[in-house]
């Protein structure tokens, strides 16, 4: 699925669009948490990840986990230091007004699979 392909189904707000970002094609599976020690976990390519937690760390612990598109659920917005983090590092944010049990049952619908 690609991001634009999210931001339909999501009526979500592409915040950042990074034309550098490795993971511009198909985002194959999605991982939600607002726990970033789970994210650290993560050892896959093509992640999409799913969270209300919005903070630097996300920015941060998605570079680390090499996650190239972060969604932020609940009508949660970016800072302007967010934003800047994430386009240094080629990341890709949107958000959106969903629940993040709604956000997910829209793509698992859609075909997104899970992490696990």
């Amino acid at each position: 699925m690609k991001v634009e392909d999210i931001a339909k189904l999501l009526e979500a707000e592409l915040i950042v669009s990074s034309e550098h970002n490795s993971h511009n094609g198909e985002l194959l599976k999605g991982f939600a948490s607002d726990l970033m020690s789970d994210v650290l976990t993560l050892e896959q390519e093509g992640i999409l990840l799913i969270t209300g937690l919005c903070n630097n760390q996300t920015i941060r612990t998605a570079e680390m986990a090499n996650i190239g598109t972060i969604l932020f659920v609940r009508k949660k917005m970016p800072t302007e230091e967010m934003i800047e983090l994430a386009q240094e590092n080629n990341i890709n944010l949107l958000r959106c007004e969903y629940s993040m049990f709604k956000t997910i049952g829209i793509l698992y619908s859609n075909g997104m699979e899970a992490v696990y």
